[in-house]
């Protein structure tokens, strides 16, 4: 195996920031969406992450250093039990006096397995998710047996001891190599792990010791969640078999779109379209906020794409503190079509102000004349 201390380059004395400055560069360097043209980056990063989780943790560094190999055995665990490691090896010279702990321990079973963790989705309006709010999810889910209380065995009886393991949930087996006899442990696979059988399984639940059924959750979606968030419900997935631990739930939000506002990170943005003469001479405006109506003040000579910021007047920030902004963007509206003393008064205020404009056409004349037969 390669060197771990060459592949992040750096000198096996090397401190823990020097190590993790270095990786970090590597890193990005190889990164496979930084080399998208290069089918060995992928496998070249996955071996320096490797190599970094191995030596930036103390305890895992100090074992490599002592063994010079990850191969195996895990380095969490030099002297564990797992297949192939060293527990295995100390157990065929030792025995049941396995000095690092091997053959020696006790394995208990490994218990019912945890349930699957399930997902679903939430559509929340606009507002609901800037403030917050509790919705209901239906999820199709795995639950408790009652009648045999999730044992899997009719009501009466018992679950067995498993007569292949004996209970323990593991069996053991001898393999020969050169260096004499290797006992491996594995699942034993009468029971799953679990240790014990069942020889009488509930009619209800056919031994699963849960249900298949549909459940109403209420969710508390906490103010400021934005479209594609996700909540994680702990223990409220599926219930594993024979009493085994419920997996989680995942709710992922969908939020509608407001007709109004539009949402950036924090801050909501709205435009406001206000008519050519208020933005010339000003004007105070109702403005409409998701708290309810605020005045905003248009100064005289406001162009068309200013932006006013309401402080505090956006989205809620998810960790409590504080919100973000309201920002209205004004938009001017020209009129196309003028009245003819509309048309009258802008000429003559672009005489007074020596504005070149397209001359009257024949249809002003017109309008004119017309104007005075009245």
């Amino acid at each position: 195996m390669t060197d771990l201390y060459e592949l992040l380059e750096v000198e096996r004395d090397a401190s823990a920031d020097e190590i993790k400055k270095s990786y970090r560069r590597i890193a990005r360097d190889c990164h496979p969406d930084a080399n998208p043209d290069n089918p060995e980056a992928e496998s070249r990063f996955k071996e320096i992450s490797a190599a970094y989780e191995v030596l930036s943790d103390p305890a895992k560094r100090e074992r490599y250093d002592r063994f010079g190999s990850t191969n195996g055995f895990d380095m969490s665990d030099p002297f564990g039990s797992g297949a192939g490691g060293l527990g295995d090896l100390f157990d065929s010279f030792f025995g049941m006096n396995n000095p690092f702990g091997g053959g020696g321990r006790q394995r208990g079973p490994s218990g019912p397995p945890r349930g699957e963790d399930l997902d679903t989705q939430a559509v929340l309006e606009f507002t609901d998710a800037v403030f917050g709010c509790q919705c209901d999810v239906d999820v199709r889910t795995a639950v408790r047996c009652d009648d045999c209380e999730s044992t899997g065995a009719r009501s009466g009886s018992a679950p067995e001891t498993c007569p292949q393991c004996q209970g323990s949930g593991h069996v053991r087996t001898v393999a020969q190599t050169v260096l004499g006899q290797i006992v491996r442990s594995g699942t034993c696979s009468a029971c799953g792990g679990q240790g014990q059988i069942i020889a009488d399984p509930c009619p209800t639940c056919s031994g699963a010791g849960r249900l298949i059924e549909e459940r109403t959750y209420t969710v508390d979606v906490p103010a400021g969640v934005d479209d594609g968030s996700t909540l994680k419900l702990a223990g409220r997935g599926a219930v594993g078999g024979r009493g085994g631990p419920a997996g989680d739930l995942y709710v992922r939000l969908r939020v509608k779109p407001h007709k109004v506002f539009e949402r950036r990170k924090d801050d909501l943005v709205r435009e406001l379209r206000i008519e050519l003469t208020q933005a010339v001479l000003g004007t105070t405006i109702e403005l409409e906020t998701l708290d309810g109506t605020e005045e905003l003040k248009i100064p005289r000579g406001t162009e068309h794409g200013k932006v006013f910021r309401l402080k505090g007047k956006g989205v809620p920030h998810l960790d409590g503190r504080g919100r973000g902004d309201l920002l209205t963007v004004i938009g001017i509206d020209i009129p196309s079509k003028l009245e003819f003393e509309e048309e009258d008064l802008l000429r003559r205020l672009a005489e007074v102000r020596g504005d070149k404009v397209t001359p009257v056409d024949e249809g002003f004349f017109s309008r004119v004349k017309t104007a005075f037969k009245n």
